[in-house]
């Protein structure tokens, strides 16, 4: 019996490696785009172990990379991230890019009331 997503589709893992200090970015970025016409809307995973040391290039690697996924409809999340490239992440506003896209929290939407005569703001 095998698995399958809400889809009807196979689960399929999608994971991406990000290595060294320099990754390839165009490189990266092209591969993931090969991923996401495979089946639009599934996870992609970018595994950070060999991302060593963490620089600047890597933080615009992996900012790059979600923003490719995201125009895809593919939910991107880091793993694997040593704990200077999660500090680095942290410090530059990425870091929710290493949650797990089940902890992620649901987007909190403003209840306002507006009464009938308010004039617009």
């Amino acid at each position: 019996m095998s698995s399958a997503a809400a889809d009807g589709h196979p689960r399929v893992e999608r994971t991406l490696a990000l290595e060294g200090p320099q990754p390839d970015v165009p490189a990266l970025c092209a591969r993931l785009r090969e991923l996401c016409r495979d089946g639009p809307g599934r996870p992609v995973t970018c595994d950070a172990r060999a991302a060593e040391p963490p620089t600047l290039t890597t933080v615009d690697a992996l900012a790059r990379l979600a923003l490719t996924a995201k125009r895809h409809g593919a939910p991107f999340t880091v793993t694997g991230t040593p704990p200077a490239l999660r500090a680095l992440l942290h410090l530059v506003g990425l870091g929710e890019l290493l949650r797990q896209p089940e902890q992620r929290e649901p987007p909190s939407r403003v209840q306002e009331g507006v009464q009938p005569h308010d004039p617009p703001l």
